[in-house]
């Protein structure tokens, strides 16, 4: 069943076919994929740390394998600088040409992986943040224990992963209030994101405007205009934004030391013992989590089992996910709406 790709994967492509940005005496010369594989990543990033994160590769397989394809080629294809790795003319007339070969291959490496009826093998998860993959583990752990052919792969990186190049097999990704999923994805909505305001337990006397604190500021964060409309918004647009915070897990840990207001998904907040709402919490659903995958993948055994898993525990969650979880009522306009669930094009049911 995988030779189709496996051929393909490592055939041998003809520069000719890569256009005139390489010198005439290298026209009769060979690319494999897997050399293109590694050109691409240095180009899309501009690091070989990058690209070697990207290809879970050490940087050094990185730069030795663009040295030796510039070798083959006889063309530089990068400008070396002390900031990174620079595409030069001849490398960027490649660029379109080899990315047509990965659409190509990896849309063989799809329609393989989709007639896939074996419940083992990889399974790449990608999700927003730590708090909530921990839940997504929560849900996958009896899938993984009924059937121990499957090897689970959890990614929270903050850039979201390319389902059509396969960088994820499954993505869980928060889309606005009114938005929707990218149109050449298949999925469902699977639980709200509800915002509030949270302050340190130790601190709440300190901090909190309502219990007379004095000290309140928010705890600002790497998306500033997005943070900056939140807390305009918020019932203490007057306090001022302090610091940057990159992460969910980053900010709970300044707010849990005392060092400003927080606002969180509940999902975060709730379940932080040394953290409580604030007296007016503003509780606001701005978003849900869609689960998301490539049509093409949508009969792949294995993918269907890990989406009903993630489907089943997270609509189990769903008072922690709506905020019914802390102490104090949840003001019927803040709650998530009985339509927030919703599906696109999955199809199958699962």
């Amino acid at each position: 069943m995988h030779h189709g790709f496996d051929a393909l994967a490592s055939a041998r492509i003809r520069l000719g076919a890569l256009g005139e940005c390489a010198a005439p005496s290298t026209l009769g010369a060979a690319v494999g994929w897997d050399d293109l594989r590694y050109f691409l990543a240095l180009a899309r990033t501009g690091s070989v740390r990058a690209a070697g994160a990207a290809l879970s590769v050490s940087h050094s397989t990185v730069a030795r394998r663009v040295e030796a394809l510039e070798a083959e080629l006889g063309v530089r294809l990068f400008d070396r600088h002390r900031d990174g790795y620079q595409l030069t003319d001849a490398g960027q007339g490649i660029v379109p040409k080899a990315e047509r070969i990965e659409r190509e291959v990896t849309e063989v490496e799809r329609e393989v992986a989709g007639q896939d009826h074996r419940l083992e093998g990889p399974v790449r998860v990608t999700c927003t943040d730590a708090d909530f993959a921990g839940l997504v583990i929560e849900g996958l752990v009896p899938l993984c224990e009924e059937n121990p052919g499957l090897e689970l792969q959890i990614d929270t990186e903050t850039r979201y992963l390319d389902l059509s190049r396969r960088e994820a097999d499954v993505a869980l990704r928060a889309v606005a209030i009114g938005d929707s999923p990218p149109d050449h994805l298949i999925g469902r909505r699977v639980a709200p994101i509800v915002l509030a305001n949270y302050v340190s337990r130790a601190h709440a006397e300190r901090l909190d405007p309502e219990l007379g604190g004095k000290g309140g500021r928010w705890l600002g964060s790497n998306q500033g205009r997005v943070h900056e409309r939140l807390v305009a918004d918020s019932s203490y647009p007057d306090l001022p934004l302090w610091g940057a915070f990159a992460g969910i897990a980053t900010v709970t840990a300044a707010a849990g030391r005392g060092l400003g207001l927080a606002m969180l998904p509940v999902y975060a907040g709730d379940r932080r013992p040394n953290l409580q709402r604030l007296v007016r919490p503003d509780v606001r659903h701005l978003a849900d989590f869609w689960l998301l995958s490539h049509p093409d993948l949508r009969d792949n055994a294995r993918l269907q089992a890990t989406r009903r898993a993630i489907t089943k525990h997270l609509e189990a969650r769903a008072d922690l996910f709506e905020g019914r979880c802390a102490n104090g009522p949840v003001r019927p306009e803040d709650a998530p709406s009985e339509g927030a669930k919703g599906h696109l094009r999955w199809g199958d049911g699962r």
